[in-house]
C-alpha cells in the first residue's frame, strides 16, 4: 500500500474504534503523518504507535492525537495553544480544524522547533506560530485561548497556562508523574477548572 492508502486504513480503523467526530477524522486524513518523521521511520508512520523524533521526544500515537482532538471539541476560528510542538504533526491536525493562523505552539528544544517550523511551512501550515521557550509559561501575548492542550505530562496544569484559558474554555493534557491520566478541565467563571478524567496515558514529561 502507498502512504495515502495506509493513512485511510488507519483513520477508518480509528473512526470505528474511537467513534471519532467527522471533523477529527477529516483532519487526520488530511495531514500526511509520514512527512513529520525521519525518512527511515516513514514506513512505520501509519502504525498506531508513538515514534521517536529525536532529542528524547516522540510523535504521539495517532489514536491519542485523535482522542485529544475530539475531547477539545475544536471549531473553526478558535484560538488554540499547544504546549510541546515536537515535530509539528499534532499542531497540523489542530490547524486543519481551526485554521493555521489560530494555532500557537511552544517547544522547549530549539532544534525541534526549527525543524517543526520548516516541515509545517513545507506542508502548507506556515501560518502556525511556533516559538522556542518554557511551555509552563504558555504564550501570554496571544491569550486568552479558547483551547489549550499539553503533548507532554505535567504533575499539574501549569498555573500560567491555566490562567491563559478564557472562561468557558478547555485545557487538556496528561497529568501525573509516574501514573498519568488524561484530564480535561473546563474553565469556570471563578477561574477554577471543572475536571474530567479520560483514562490512563503515557507521555514524555514536560521539560
Amino acid at each position: 500500500m502507498n502512504c495515502e492508502d495506509e493513512r485511510e486504513a488507519l483513520v477508518s480503523q480509528l473512526q470505528t474504534r474511537e467513534n471519532l467526530s467527522p471533523e477529527t477524522a477529516a483532519a487526520l486524513r488530511a495531514v500526511p503523518r509520514h512527512e513529520f518523521v525521519d525518512e527511515p521511520r516513514q514506513d512505520s508512520a501509519y502504525e498506531d504507535r508513538p515514534l521517536p523524533i529525536g532529542n528524547g521526544q516522540t510523535i504521539s500515537a495517532p489514536h491519542m492525537v485523535a482522542i485529544m482532538t475530539d475531547l477539545l471539541e475544536l471549531q473553526p476560528g478558535m484560538r488554540v495553544l499547544e504546549i510541546g510542538t515536537g515535530c509539528g504533526y499534532h499542531a497540523a491536525v489542530t490547524a486543519e480544524i481551526v485554521g493555521p493562523e489560530h494555532v500557537y505552539s511552544v517547544e522547549y528544544e530549539p532544534e525541534l522547533a526549527d525543524q517543526a517550523r520548516e516541515t509545517l511551512e513545507q506542508m502548507g501550515y506556515g501560518g502556525i506560530s511556533v516559538r522556542t521557550g518554557d511551555g509552563r509559561e504558555g504564550w501570554p501575548e496571544h491569550a486568552p485561548f479558547d483551547r489549550v492542550y499539553l503533548t507532554c505530562a505535567a504533575s499539574e496544569f501549569p498555573s500560567a497556562v491555566a490562567d491563559q484559558v478564557r472562561t468557558g474554555g478547555v485545557v487538556l493534557g496528561p497529568i501525573g508523574s509516574h501514573r498519568q491520566t488524561l484530564v480535561r478541565g473546563k474553565k469556570r467563571s471563578d477561574g477554577s477548572l471543572d475536571r474530567e478524567k479520560h483514562g490512563g496515558v503515557r507521555f514524555v514529561p514536560l521539560r
